[in-house]
């Protein structure tokens, strides 16, 4: 049922036993992406950081770059509400646009820099 945050968290929790148990890491970065904002409803949100870690470098090793950058952004997003040091956050956006950057992911680069400048108002 949409909105029902129980039921998606089993769900998110479902996804999660199934890469473990199937032993694929194929698809885990976008699993973890995706079902970690459901995670975040329940769990906190300071823990949600790691698993977005996780996901990111699961995402690097099957050779998936956008899943991975979206972990990398999604944690980003997350790390502000978490209370996350802003001079950590920002040295994150440092390395994320060099990542983007390199990869000729300017559309991500471009909104990356967005938050960065946000960030740059913060400290």
């Amino acid at each position: 049922k949409l909105g029902d945050i129980s039921e998606g968290y089993h769900y998110v929790k479902l996804a999660r036993s199934l890469l473990d148990k199937v032993g694929s890491r194929e698809s885990a970065g976008e699993v973890i992406c995706f079902g970690t904002p459901v995670r975040a409803y329940v769990e906190p949100l300071q823990a949600t950081l790691e698993y977005h870690d996780e996901g990111y470098a699961a995402a690097l090793a099957s050779g998936d770059i956008i899943q991975a950058a979206l972990n990398n952004m999604f944690s980003l997003g997350s790390s502000l509400f978490a209370g996350v040091n802003l001079q950590t956050t920002r040295d994150k956006c440092a390395e994320l646009c060099i990542f983007l950057y390199e990869r000729k992911m300017l559309i991500f680069m471009m909104n990356i820099k967005y938050f960065e400048h946000s960030v740059f108002k913060l400290i």
